[in-house]
């Protein structure tokens, strides 16, 4: 059985968390080290404490070359300055969960390629590729629900779309709109029309339809819960409901975690999981697509170990058979 070595950078947030919650129980995985200044000596189990019982594993704040494979766990604009302060071998795959290589004109660094790793856009890319930009949270949920409008040339309309996020897409260190005592029971709009997906969104876009020229029009939403991301969006469309639901089916007829539900869904179905719903309606000449990911694995960590299958020519859903936090 292959057995890869893995290094991780940024072990102590939530996506490094949740990364080590699959990972130490991949089949194909060895943890070579956690790499973390703030926890260096610390036990993973005393940060992670649902890893109690799972590893005996330390953090360390030593990096080594001895690894196949490198997830930086790390915030946005640090992946980049981490990888100028500390060179590793070219045959170390990188795969980053920031948004710092996500957008084709920032894609490089030190001759390092990064690689669009959505793969519902890019699998066969991803399966050679030898460094991976990992999707954010809401491009993730968002994509999903109109790559396949976009590969047969039909976003010729605005698209509409309101999504709600849980509280850990903020990040594990507090702030005023993560408070427990401002969050619960509250609801609030950010970043309205200006959120930071909506580049690798329009790139992903425009790849399937080069003549995409419409707007997004996208209202971002704080939900009062930890995890998940519901989004609703909508668009002019004169493909019946029939029509519609073939062509995303076909879409995703090999897709590992994406499918499309007859009924429809809610955010429970995917919490804990990689998966990502999808429901469509017809009203009018409206096609309205519910799109559901949990925000931490198929919009973060979940997915990142899916890269990694794919490139290292694993079972996709390898250490990925998680069932939703349902009751």
């Amino acid at each position: 059985m292959i057995k890869i070595k893995v290094g991780i950078v940024g072990g102590a947030g939530y996506t490094g968390g949740e990364l080590l919650r699959i990972l130490v129980n991949h089949p194909n995985v060895d943890i070579a080290y956690v790499h973390s200044n703030s926890n260096a000596g610390n036990l993973i189990s005393d940060v992670h404490t649902d890893l109690l019982g799972d590893t005996e594993l330390q953090f360390t704040n030593q990096l080594s070359q001895d690894i196949d494979v490198l997830f930086l766990c790390v915030g946005h604009g640090d992946a980049r300055k981490f990888l100028e302060a500390n060179k590793f071998d070219a045959h170390i795959k990188i795969i980053d969960l920031s948004q710092d290589f996500r957008l084709k004109a920032k894609s490089t660094i030190d001759g390092r390629q990064f690689t669009y790793g959505l793969p519902e856009l890019n699998k066969e890319q991803i399966k050679s590729a030898s460094n991976i930009a990992n999707p954010g949270c809401f491009a993730t949920c968002l994509q999903l629900a109109v790559l396949p409008l976009a590969k047969a040339g039909l976003l010729k309309a605005d698209v509409h779309i309101s999504a709600t996020t849980g509280s850990t897409g903020a990040g594990q260190k507090p702030g005023p709109t993560s408070h427990f005592s401002w969050r619960n029971n509250n609801l609030s709009v950010y970043k309205a029309f200006e959120h930071q997906h909506l580049n690798e969104i329009g790139e992903s876009l425009l790849q399937l339809q080069n003549n995409f020229s419409a707007d997004i029009n996208f209202i971002p939403y704080r939900g009062a819960f930890p995890r998940g991301i519901i989004a609703s969006v909508y668009t002019e469309c004169d493909l019946s409901l029939e029509e519609a639901e073939e062509l995303y089916a076909t879409y995703y007829a090999d897709a590992a975690f994406t499918h499309l539900s007859k009924a429809n869904i809610d955010l429970k179905q995917v919490v804990n999981t990689n998966k990502c719903l999808l429901h469509l309606e017809k009203h009018g000449n409206k096609l309205m697509i519910l799109s559901i990911t949990d925000n931490l694995l198929k919009g973060a960590s979940g997915q990142a170990v899916q890269n990694m299958n794919l490139m290292f020519g694993l079972d996709e859903k390898a250490g990925l058979r998680l069932k939703a936090s349902f009751f």
